[in-house]
């Protein structure tokens, strides 16, 4: 064209803007200032902003700005409202309010903008209100943006309040308050205000099934589940998912595997995301087979299916098969990532294989072109302490490129009390202390090593300290899967319906024990109790309960799993091995490390732990 004018200019800038091709909107922009008689207008502005916005060019959006005042249209209704968006885009609230407030002519559009403006820093939410409450004709829109405004910054009572006031409400209201309640509020006034809901679509149910599947109810999540189908909406992948992440989560196996026959009856098998769900699954409920079996089903696995395997294989204690897989991955030209050096290293600590996590680590940014982070160099530093090598972990942690975190204190730390080196381990706590505030934890850990090394005064010190800021040790909870139900037990649980059963077949039990010669280990017991109350305290632990309810609830020969949320203590270890062989049963446990398979009186970990 000749001599194109201002329309055709217009036209070519808001068709890059549009297709995301911002830098060539720029570029014809400035050759329109150049070439064109007219020169740019109310309608090049917009776009020429959006433009800069989606570029994330600040400086060059405020000289677009500057130029506005030379052309004198920085009063336009149509220019400002994209002002207005370009600085909330940026966080930058006052320049949005600037804008707006200079506007002469606001209408319901530059309104809704700069409420949506201020509601993406959380500091203005305040002021987010008072400009809803100053705006004109509401409608449902701008009521269901200031909503989300308050369920985004986690205030969900001032939600329901607005809520309740809004004259028309529609199911995108009623998701975006239930989404709160699942992510910010009490599940069971979500679950009640699922109910009371007029309609309900899709994203309402995996809402509620995916709040539920956080606070870990996973029969609850199941029952809805069921209802949801019973009422013909059919599930997406977002709800699979979910549901698969809420099985992983507390072992429920056979609900995992009814999951896996309802995906593959569904043709959704194939799939590589729900399959890495059925891989992490299957994994985290001790079930390698099955997760392998899910896995070389898939096709074309990305690294994020290799590293669900990888990490399957080394939680299990199948270190030489993670080794083996991550070998094959690199022979299949897909290349690893952090987390599956992160897997590949844990299966090295789990083993004690220094020599090849030595190995590595140092290949890291030379094969890999990865720098460790701070979860490599706290797998490194466990991999060398528990194998002994204190000295060599300790320099590791000094010669850091950044600052240690708790996570490399405490695996120091944990090796201090498995050799018994407490002066490394007093060191450890001076550094953890430093770093940790609110986790009792350490504290714990610290005491049971001074126990160990019979030193009471320094016993009594660190639980004064711990009563002082209010610490306590976490409780053990464990719970078992049993006919697609969810059992959990805690210490000296005596709430349970077969509860009586369960302690007769704990005394059992204690019986062959005694007949296989085991004697307890009391040392990290309370020291202030005698040796009777220790024996009782170790007797009625959370994973030896759920194991006695197994033992008397499952048909001989059943796999009994079991998961707990604490670090399994030397005493259930030694128990569970006795128990496998005593009643002729294998027992897989979980706990918040890894997993232990005991068959026929041995464990995978090979008391490697």
């Amino acid at each position: 064209m000749p001599e194109p004018n201002s329309f055709v200019w217009n036209t070519m800038i808001r068709g890059f803007q549009q297709n995301h091709e911002p830098k060539n909107a720029i570029k014809l922009f400035d050759r329109m200032r150049v070439e064109c008689f007219d020169g740019p207008d109310c309608f090049t502005y917009p776009f020429v902003i959006r433009a800069c916005g989606e570029m994330m060019d600040y400086v060059n959006g405020v000289c677009v700005h500057g130029l506005l005042f030379k052309v004198g249209l920085e009063l336009d209704t149509f220019v400002g409202t994209s002002l207005v968006e370009f600085y909330g885009g940026f966080g930058d609230t006052k320049g949005a309010r600037r804008v707006f407030d200079e506007l002469p002519m606001k209408d319901k559009v530059v309104w809704t903008v700069m409420l949506s403006s201020c509601g993406k820093n959380v500091c203005d939410l305040e002021e987010a209100r008072r400009l809803f409450d100053r705006m004109p004709g509401k409608d449902l829109v701008v009521w269901n943006i200031m909503i989300f405004q308050y369920i985004k910054a986690g205030d969900v009572e001032n939600a329901k309040k607005l809520f309740d006031l809004a004259p028309i409400k529609d199911l995108l209201m009623y998701n975006t308050v239930l989404g709160g309640y699942a992510r910010h509020g009490e599940v069971d006034v979500m679950v009640k205000f699922f109910r009371d809901m007029p309609a309900k679509d899709l994203v309402s149910w995996n809402t509620v099934i995916g709040g539920l599947v956080r606070d870990k109810r996973v029969n609850k999540a199941m029952a809805h589940f069921h209802q949801m189908q019973s009422e013909n909406v059919y599930p997406n992948d977002i709800t699979l998912i979910s549901l698969l992440s809420a099985c992983a989560q507390v072992g429920a196996l056979d609900i995992g595997r009814w999951l896996h026959s309802y995906i593959d009856r569904n043709h959704r098998g194939s799939d590589v995301v729900v399959g890495t769900a059925l891989v992490d699954m299957y994994s985290k409920c001790g079930d390698l087979e099955s997760a392998e079996y899910v896995f070389d089903q898939l096709k074309n696995p990305d690294v994020v299916a290799w590293n669900a395997m990888i990490m399957g294989f080394s939680m299990n204690g199948q270190s030489k098969m993670t080794l083996q897989f991550f070998t094959r991955m690199k022979r299949e030209s897909v290349m690893p990532n952090e987390i599956t050096v992160l897997g590949v290293l844990c299966a090295c600590v789990h083993a004690g294989l220094v020599d090849e996590g030595r190995k590595l680590f140092q290949s890291m940014s030379k094969e890999f072109d990865l720098m460790p982070r701070l979860e490599h160099y706290g797998c490194m530093v466990d991999l060398l302490a528990r194998a002994g090598l204190l000295d060599e972990a300790f320099e590791l942690i000094q010669s850091m490129p950044m600052e240690p975190h708790i996570g490399v204190w405490g695996a120091l730390l944990g090796a201090c009390k498995l050799h018994k080196n407490v002066e490394l381990a007093e060191t450890a706590i001076k550094h953890l202390n430093e770093l940790e505030h609110e986790d009792g934890g350490y504290l714990t850990m610290m005491s049971n090593i001074y126990a160990n090394a019979g030193r009471w005064d320094d016993v009594s010190k660190i639980r004064e300290v711990m009563r002082q800021k209010g610490f306590d040790k976490l409780r053990g909870c464990s719970s078992i899967e049993v006919n697609g139900e969810i059992h959990e037990f805690g210490a000296e649980e005596k709430t349970h319906p077969r509860v009586k059963e369960i302690h007769e077949m704990i005394d059992e039990i204690s019986s062959r024990l005694r007949m296989a010669g085991h004697v307890a280990s009391r040392n990290e017991v309370f020291f202030d109790v005698d040796d009777e109350e220790k024996d009782k305290a170790l007797s009625y632990h959370s994973e030896k309960m759920a194991v006695a309810f197994g033992l008397i609830a499952t048909d001989k020969g059943t796999v009994i799993r079991v998961v707990k949320n604490l670090r399994i203590c030397g005493d259930c270890h030694a128990v569970m091995k006795i128990v496998s062989k005593s009643f002729e049963r294998e027992i897989v446990i979980r706990d918040r490390s890894r997993f232990h398979h005991f068959k026929d009186g041995c464990c995978s970990c090979g008391d490697y732990w």
